[in-house]
């Protein structure tokens, strides 16, 4: 029985390398050749990371554990026939199960084209560095660093990266002795950006802006971006030569098209069991699924992994005749993030129990490196993965 997995991020891996261990056939789709690993893209603008570190090849990935995969692009999806279109293959119907992991679309403002993003397409890591070099070689400038909301799906916002890459900027800047040439600004239209890790997080978070001197502008919707700053709805601007903004995710533009089952953000709509509401053997993950959960919900890496060895479990299941009952993901929501600041990170977890928060001078940034270490080589079947990780 045939697996195809649409999308070649974290879900989208892991869903092909779970399909497969479950017995499927398993061929994936992506338009990129590579898997970028974007919890640690973060050190590429400031120079900590080459690109090489981040991206984790296809060809790779698909040898070590058995699986196809084709260069390709997702232009539509046909829940009617069954079937989806590809830029250069054309319609394909020769799959028993399908899964939808296409990421996410982005939330549109005026100006954008005036922003980069660490959260948008992996070469804006590179555009970043080089004009973060270029400004270090001019002797200064503005910086402003933010992300937007999605008011229709509070669970597709990014911040966390926001946070890092500043953190990240400031201590850079500040080992090389020109901290004070630099003006940077942290920008969000919610009065409390990070609220959702908990009242401790966003504690620390306060007391990490004031002592690395970053200007914060909160609580105003942002209005659009122009090429020397940020307009807000409040008539306010925040000056800046470089925007690194983090737009919230919103429906895949192919998911919004077709006639799938969709909130009114554009995520598809599953049960608990990854099913796609209406459609037998297709299943949703990662930031293509709408989220289903308590108020703090995020998408994260770590739950798209989850609900793509959730689904391939049930398919599983349910396909193949495997014994065992099907396996929910929302018993498995959960904030989890190491958020490096260059010298030292904070360790966040929340569920439903508690919201927890270490702070980790030191040995934090180290411990995130070794995460993205991990993650490469563990993909790659160089030893076993932890459970949890």
């Amino acid at each position: 029985m045939k697996a195809l997995i649409l999308g070649g991020g974290i879900g989208g891996i892991e869903a092909a390398i779970a399909f497969r261990k479950e017995g499927f056939e398993v061929e994936l789709v992506s338009d990129r050749e590579y898997l970028f690993v974007y919890p640690i893209a973060i050190w590429i603008p400031v120079g900590t990371a080459r690109f090489e570190d981040v991206a984790v090849p296809l060809d790779d990935l698909a040898r070590r554990h058995g699986f196809s995969w084709t260069l390709d692009r997702v232009t539509a999806i046909t829940p009617d026939t069954g079937s989806i279109t590809l830029e250069k293959a054309g319609e394909r119907r020769d799959f028993d199960i399908l899964v939808l992991a296409l990421g996410a679309g982005k939330m549109k403002h005026e100006g954008m084209q005036n922003t980069l993003s660490i959260c948008g397409a992996p070469q804006q890591s590179l555009a970043l560095k080089a004009r973060i070099d270029a400004l270090i070689l001019q002797g200064g400038g503005r910086i402003a660093v933010g992300f937007g909301g999605n008011p229709k799906d509070p669970s597709a916002v990014r911040g966390g990266p926001g946070f890092e890459f500043v953190f990240n900027l400031h201590h850079v800047l500040k080992k090389r002795g020109i901290r004070d040439r630099f003006t940077l600004t942290f920008f969000a239209p919610m009065a409390e950006p990070g609220a959702r890790m908990g009242p401790k997080a966003l504690g620390m978070l306060g007391k990490m802006f004031t002592r690395c001197g970053i200007q914060t502008h909160f609580g105003s919707k942002i209005l659009g971006f122009d090429p020397d700053g940020v307009r807000f709805e409040d008539g306010s601007k925040v000056d800046s030569d470089l925007t690194m903004f983090i737009a919230a995710g919103d429906g895949h533009p192919v998911i919004k098209a077709s006639t799938l089952p969709v909130n009114d953000a554009g995520f598809v709509r599953t049960n608990d069991f990854l099913e796609v509401e209406g459609r037998p053997g297709w299943y949703a993950v990662g930031d293509t699924a709408a989220l289903e959960g308590p108020d703090w919900k995020a998408k994260q890496g770590h739950v798209a992994e989850v609900m793509a060895r959730q689904a391939a479990h049930n398919a599983a299941v349910t396909h193949l005749g495997r014994s065992g009952t099907r396996r929910g993901y929302q018993a498995h929501l959960s904030i989890l993030c190491v958020m490096d600041m260059g010298n030292g990170a904070g360790f966040v977890h929340r569920d439903d129990r508690k919201a927890r928060l270490w702070s980790l001078p030191f040995v934090g940034h180290w411990m995130k490196k070794g995460w993205g270490w991990y993650y490469r080589n563990s993909k790659m079947r160089y030893f076993p993965r932890l459970p949890g990780m």
